[in-house]
């Protein structure tokens, strides 16, 4: 059976999902407000050097400061110094606070953490990535062949001047040197366009968007040996067929009914179950998922479940059940970070290491890097997960100002957008208006400045939309009348 990645690009909130024989195995959401900065590149400011900590704060125009290692500059990096005698240096001798650069985000804001940066910028190209100051050549480890790999290799030395770097993508197998050039002059016009911004833009700025949610479906497609992609937007088609995805996707689908397209594949209710503590597993034992801003912990429990046999046999069947649905619920919610599983005990070594072996086979369906250090001396397993982004949870609630942030509720814009994906489904029925009940917050997302979004609807589904404000903690809506 084909794989189907479900995509629901017709709101502002883009989402898409993963299905492997009918289940949801990763889930991606992105917000307006929570769109993944990674790979912007912007013009900021040094507002302060922190001399400790060898790494400085840039001010690129966003909420949050950025925070730049000394190992991260370029001017460290190009320093002509031997590498032992550069690392004793302090930062203040690579920049200096006021100072303009050009810098790149290599990880999103978490919690408190303003975004990641780097100085050595990266510009993506469709066969190979270019590094203005990268001094080094690499080439896919996807490509077996290592002639080709070496041959690749001399030609980026070739083709490279001494301060820039290339890295080749998988691609390069199916083209030739001449269109390597191209591409390589092409991507060198475009950085030194943004240089020249540089000179000329005055306060902090975005110079350079990646287009995110486009470029994680097309990775996706990538992973993928085959897969059919269903859409909502049919503009959607032709972005993803400019990037040359056309030979990895076995079939696009056009989903033009009026429910929406998660709601008629079965989406919607794995969106929900993914923000939920408590997960049950199929024997009636369950997890619980409780996530910090410094790791996550899972407490794995038997619940209803009393095995067949004696107890070890129950124990050792739901903490390999367990171990499969835990690597799933980190796909799906995107958790990163340090990651504490504590399974029930098991006083055989030997079972520990059958529930380690299943957790390994089971995150190698994950393409984010992961590392299991093993079980600590209490019986707690320990493994850290690539982070990039915020996970799930922290982009789709926000605390409970009625429990005062001890626990969290879906946010005025998740509620926004749920709301503006129930009335699609209205387009197209005889209703001429539509009253809805809501709190203030959800109304001024859904309305959009000076109201298009608004305005937008009503004129997609040929309906007035009548709100009525609830003075109310928590974020909601309620369609109460429908004319």
């Amino acid at each position: 059976m084909l794989d189907k990645i479900i995509v629901n690009y017709i709101g502002r909130e883009k989402r898409y999902a993963i299905l492997k024989d009918q289940k949801v195995e990763k889930l991606y959401i992105e917000q307006p407000k929570q769109q993944s900065l990674v790979g912007n590149i912007y013009i900021g400011t040094v507002t302060k050097v922190m001399p400790g900590l060898h790494a400085a704060f840039v001010d690129i125009g966003e909420e949050k400061q950025g925070f730049l290692h000394r190992d991260k500059l370029v001017s460290f990096l190009s320093a002509r110094d031997e590498k032992t005698v550069k690392e004793t240096k302090g930062i203040g001798s690579f920049v200096h606070q006021g100072e303009r650069l050009l810098v790149q985000v290599e990880k999103d804001a978490s919690g408190d953490k303003g975004p990641r940066l780097t100085g050595i910028v990266e510009i993506n190209g469709k066969n190979i990535v270019y590094l203005p100051n990268g001094y080094y050549v690499a080439v896919s480890r996807k490509i077996e062949d290592s002639q080709q790999r070496e041959s690749w290799r001399q030609i980026g030395h070739e083709l490279k001047e001494e301060h820039e770097g290339l890295i080749f993508r998988t691609s390069c197998t199916d083209a030739n040197r001449e269109e390597i050039e191209t591409e390589l002059h092409h991507l060198r016009t475009q950085y030194h366009e943004l240089t020249k911004s540089l000179k000329m833009v005055k306060k902090p700025m975005i110079v350079h968007e990646s287009e995110h949610f486009i470029k994680e479906l097309r990775e996706e497609c990538k992973k993928m040996e085959s897969a059919t992609i269903v859409i909502d937007d049919i503009s959607l088609r032709d972005k993803l067929l400019a990037g040359g995805s056309d030979d990895l996707v076995s079939e696009i689908i056009y989903y033009h009914e009026k429910q929406n397209i998660f709601s008629a594949y079965g989406v919607e209710d794995s969106v929900e179950k993914a923000l939920r503590r408590v997960v049950w597993l199929s024997n009636g034992a369950y997890i619980v998922i409780d996530e910090t801003e410094a790791l996550t912990i899972v407490d794995v429990n038997t619940g209803k479940y009393s095995g067949k046999n004696h107890l070890q046999d129950t124990v050792v069947k739901t903490n390999e059940l367990a171990a499969e649905e835990i690597a799933r619920q980190l796909r799906i919610r995107d958790i990163g970070g340090i990651i504490l599983i504590d399974f029930i005990d098991m006083k055989d070594m030997s079972d520990q290491e059958m529930v380690r072996k299943k957790l390994e086979r089971a995150l190698q369906k994950d393409h984010k890097r992961t590392n299991i250090v093993g079980f600590t001396q209490l019986g707690i397993m320990q493994l850290t997960r690539k982070k990039t982004k915020v996970a799930l949870s922290e982009g789709l609630t926000e605390k409970c100002k009625v429990c005062e942030g001890t626990g969290s509720v879906l946010s005025a814009e998740s509620v926004a957008f749920k709301l503006e994906r129930e009335l699609w489904e209205l387009r197209g029925t005889d209703y001429e208006s539509v009253t809805i009940e809501t709190t203030e917050a959800v109304k001024d997302v859904f309305s959009g400045l000076e109201g298009k979004h608004l305005k937008r609807m009503e004129e997609l589904i040929h309906a007035t939309l009548r709100f009525i404000i609830i003075s109310n903690n928590k974020p909601f809506y309620k369609i109460t009348k429908l004319i």
